[in-house]
């Protein structure tokens, strides 16, 4: 199919319609997946499957020691340096091996005690036990992932999406078939080697070119420029789903664990129709970004970005808000309408996210961390403290409330970090 003119001209854009056919994609698929989870699980099914994803999360981060968007930028940078290659990868190898060795045996020592602090109940600690196995091909995928996106191969990864992520959803409706929601949890902890398979089919010949496998040393040539991204990840990543894990302990505690899965709903709702913004930055804005030096360039690139993308976002969020009934019946059941007073604070907070992450990617593409972490940071502390303290008053809304307050400061931080780290440039180049 040939995309129309202005899309086909506008990179941007080119590249979310394309992500757009795969989200639309995912969306369809997840939308079964939750209608069928909500059905047979119910609400406390789904916080059950919130936590499990979480802890993917956390593991998808520190089992690569956080090297995902280093690896963007430094294979966008040396797509035509091997000796640069071969650093980059030499150094990431040594990082996840050790990391993927310390969480096996962690994860598999551990399993009654991570089944209790998740599940309260240690019935699932079979789950943990597989994911212990499971550990090394999460590492391998989010560095291939890194690949992919380093050199914008944005079809090849559209394809990729579509094809893992179709058979995991059938994996895990299979699952939940048999074994209700403990094979569904089996089934999210077995993804990451039907993720690692499909990758090697589609995209195995390429890796080639870029990782040579052969030539790889156990040497680290880039700890110190990989150490700031490993950095990074554990605040912006491992802090933020752990964070979320308790503010889902927190809300069993205070309200129940039903309640806990109408926050969890909302936010995979969320995460949904974000999609289809979140992967332009890795493979467009971060690569774009690493090329600019001037507050002037930013400024036009920064315009580029809003200009092409603030209609669809504004557009997708006011019919969200608008159908957030019907979607609510669609995907879930009338169980979970409370949710529909949550649509209008988490569609704040992701508007005013969306803002402030298009502007701090500039951090991660200059190895500016201490503004990316330290703005991150306060957010994170921000949105766990004034979660904490609404949750008394308004209870879930509390949550969501918090979360927009959190991202709102951290838009305002983002700003002053942005002026004061290119005011810091100029006066070091005058």
């Amino acid at each position: 199919m040939k995309l129309p003119s202005f899309i086909s001209n506008n990179l941007i854009l080119k590249i979310t319609s394309l992500n757009s056919l795969v989200v639309g994609t995912r969306l369809i698929i997840s939308l079964i997946v939750q209608n069928l989870l909500a059905h047979y699980t119910g609400q406390s099914g789904i916080a059950k499957v919130g936590q499990i994803r979480n802890l993917s999360n956390i593991l998808m981060s520190v089992s690569s020691l956080g090297v995902f968007n280093g690896v963007v930028k430094y294979v966008s940078e040396y797509k035509n340096n091997q000796a640069g290659l071969l650093k980059l990868f030499s150094t990431v190898f040594v990082f996840s091996t050790i990391a993927t060795c310390l969480l096996s045996v962690f994860m598999f020592l551990y399993a009654n005690n991570l089944s209790h602090w998740l599940f309260f109940t240690q019935d699932y600690s079979l789950v943990f036990k597989l994911l212990a196995v499971v550990v090394p091909f999460i590492a391998m995928n989010r560095i291939f992932n890194g690949v992919i996106n380093g050199i914008s191969a944005y079809k090849i990864n559209a394809k990729i999406e579509v094809i893992w992520y179709t058979f995991a959803s059938i994996l895990m409706i299979v699952s939940l078939y048999f074994y209700n929601i403990r094979g569904v949890l089996l089934a999210i902890a077995v993804t990451p080697v039907i993720q690692f398979i499909t990758i090697l089919c589609l995209f195995g010949k390429t890796l080639k070119e870029y990782i040579k496998f052969k030539n790889l040393s156990f040497r680290t040539p880039l700890l110190n420029a990989l150490l700031g991204f490993a950095l990074m990840s554990f605040v912006g990543t491992v802090f933020l789903n752990f964070i979320e894990i308790e503010l889902r302990t927190l809300i069993s505690d205070h309200i129940s664990e039903n309640e806990a899965g109408v926050w969890t709903a909302m936010s995979s709702i969320s995460k949904i129709y974000m999609q289809f913004l979140i992967i332009i930055f890795p493979i467009y804005i971060l690569p774009n970004y690493a090329k600019i030096n001037s507050f002037e360039a930013f400024v036009k690139q920064l315009k580029k970005i809003y200009s092409s993308l603030l209609p669809l976002v504004v557009t997708g969020m006011i019919l969200v808000y608008l159908f957030k009934n019907q979607i609510i019946q669609i995907i879930y059941t009338n169980e979970f309408m409370s949710m529909a007073v949550l649509f209008k604070w988490q569609l704040m907070a992701d508007f005013t996210k969306f803002l402030a992450v298009v502007l701090a990617y500039y951090f991660l593409s200059k190895n500016a961390f201490i503004y990316f972490i330290s703005t991150e940071l306060l957010s994170l502390i921000a949105y766990y403290f004034f979660a904490k303290t609404l949750i008394l008053s308004y209870g879930t809304q509390g949550v969501v409330i918090a979360n927009f307050i959190r991202y709102f400061c951290y838009l305002l931080m983002v700003i002053i970090a942005v002026f004061y780290y290119f005011r810091t440039v100029q006066n070091r180049v005058s």
